[in-house]
């Protein structure tokens, strides 16, 4: 009697591959945009107030459907959720290639912004099902690491090209093809799963509370350097933002199918992992903006320059999330190998603040860049690990959600903070009768400390809250499963 073998499962690090590109598209349109904005302006007749709405629409949408998206990869299926939201993000920019008004872009790219959310949303928890060994799993988070990096850089210089050589609509074009091949890929190599069904948490009136909370919250942080942070506006729509959290917590405790089961933040990991990260980020953030202002308005640098300044983070960051960060988090554990390389990205960040109007990138900048590099390649593989090691399997979505909120949520949070504090110091500055140059290196000076204590405090906080994490148990399974085929019996 014959036997049938069981079927071959596609290769888990071919899902990657996949996963990862449509991570880097997601990361590469949140950049790319920034560079094509003064020809979208010319072209559309924007004024300068309005243009901001070409980020913050995409921004006010992703933040706003990160974790309802992240559920919903639990209940109704992981690859669903991600293959649906490419479909959107994909439909969506080709909207806004084809948009020959301003109200179209901006409706485009909400759109866009909710695809690029229900698809980043479920990654990270899809890596972590794909990769249950301790060992391989340190592999496949640095790599994702490493594209999230390059993805952030390589959307500057790519924006450029396509802007200067076509014209901005074909920053939004380049996705369709991309995005196709992608969701032609993943129908075959991404894992199938059902999901845990709607009747676990289809919860409509917590999901309607959370992202409009977290919509309105981004709105608020997103327009608070502009309006202040102790305007009455900032005020206003970050209280109604806390409010409409609050009723999303106590719906979720009376609930009888909870979008989000409160028991998760029961893991020390997690709510640890992420308070940790969250801290990281809105301090590390700051390197980008207020680094480039200070190389452009102190230093005098043209936008290629600072482009290539900025190389040594990318660089650095993408050489130790693949190659060292694995085998660090395996000797020394996650815990410890976060809070050393957080004390890395706060000296950078106090280097920077020291940096000198005439000062030489050399001896001024490329230090700080290093350690910044260093730290950031090192703690973000750490801090993602220890986070999502606290989530049970079947709520592997939520916690990327989670986690995917948080690093949104913390680095705008971050940057409006210290953009407003630098902003208030160049002002005093002004007025004590210093010139601009002066005033403005004084502003960021400031900006980046009060960026290196952030990050010292998550340093303190990763060392006391976060447990260490256990050394990888020895693997019995034979090598050729590395591919993620099973072998026949």
């Amino acid at each position: 009697m014959s036997t049938t073998a069981p079927p071959v499962q596609p290769s888990r690090w071919a899902a990657l591959i996949v996963l990862c590109a449509g991570f880097l598209m997601i990361i590469l349109d949140q950049t790319i945009v920034n560079v094509a904005l003064p020809s979208i302006q010319e072209d559309l007749k924007f004024e300068a107030a309005d243009l901001t709405w070409v980020v913050n629409a995409y921004l006010i949408a992703f933040g706003g459907l990160l974790l309802l998206a992240g559920r919903l990869g639990d209940l109704i299926g992981r690859k669903r959720v991600f293959l649906s939201g490419l479909v959107v993000f994909v439909l969506a920019s080709l909207w806004c290639g084809l948009a020959t008004d301003q109200t179209m872009l901006i409706v485009a790219r909400f759109v866009q912004g909710a695809g690029g959310a229900v698809t980043s949303a479920v990654i990270l928890g899809m890596i972590f099902n794909l990769f249950p060994d301790p060992r391989e799993l340190g592999k496949a988070i640095g790599i994702y690491s490493f594209v999230g990096a390059g993805g952030a850089s390589g959307g500057l210089l790519l924006g450029g090209v396509l802007t200067q050589a076509l014209s901005w609509h074909w920053i939004f074009f380049v996705n369709i093809p991309v995005g196709a091949l992608i969701g032609i890929f993943g129908i075959r190599l991404l894992q199938n799963d059902s999901g845990l069904g709607l009747r676990r948490g289809a919860d409509a009136v917590g999901a309607v509370l959370v992202t409009a909370s977290l919509m309105i919250g981004s709105y608020a942080i997103l327009k608070a350097t502009e309006y202040g942070l102790g305007s009455a506006h900032t005020l206003g729509f970050g209280a109604l933002a806390v409010l409409l959290l609050i009723a999303f917590i106590v719906r979720q405790t009376t609930a009888r199918t909870p979008l989000l089961p409160l028991r998760v933040f029961r893991s020390r990991s997690l709510t640890g992992g992420n308070l940790v990260l969250g801290l990281m980020l809105a301090g590390m953030f700051s390197h980008l903006f207020l680094g480039s202002l200070y190389l452009q308005l102190v230093l005098g640098y043209s936008p290629f320059e600072i482009g290539l300044s900025f190389l040594p983070v990318s660089v650095s960051i993408g050489l130790l999330s693949v190659g060292a960060s694995a085998p660090l988090n395996a000797r020394f554990t996650p815990r410890w190998v976060a809070v050393v390389s957080l004390v890395f990205i706060a000296a950078g960040l106090a280097l920077l603040g020291r940096a000198p109007v005439g000062g030489d990138y050399v001896a001024d900048v490329l230090p700080a860049l290093l350690c910044l590099g260093i730290g950031g390649g090192l703690a973000f593989p750490a801090l993602v690990t220890i986070a999502m090691s606290g989530a049970n399997p079947e709520d592997s979505g939520l916690a990327s959600g989670v986690n995917n909120t948080v690093q949104q949520v913390g680095g705008a949070l971050g940057l409006a903070v210290l953009a407003t504090i630098a902003a208030s110091r160049t002002a005093d500055l002004l007025g004590e009768g210093k010139d601009q140059v002066t005033a403005l290196d004084g502003g960021y000076d400031i900006g980046f400390a009060t960026a290196a204590g952030i990050v010292l405090v998550a340093a303190v906080l990763g060392a006391v809250l976060l447990r260490p994490q256990p050394q990888a148990a020895p693997t019995l399974e034979p090598a050729t499963v590395d591919d993620g085929v099973k072998p026949s019996v």
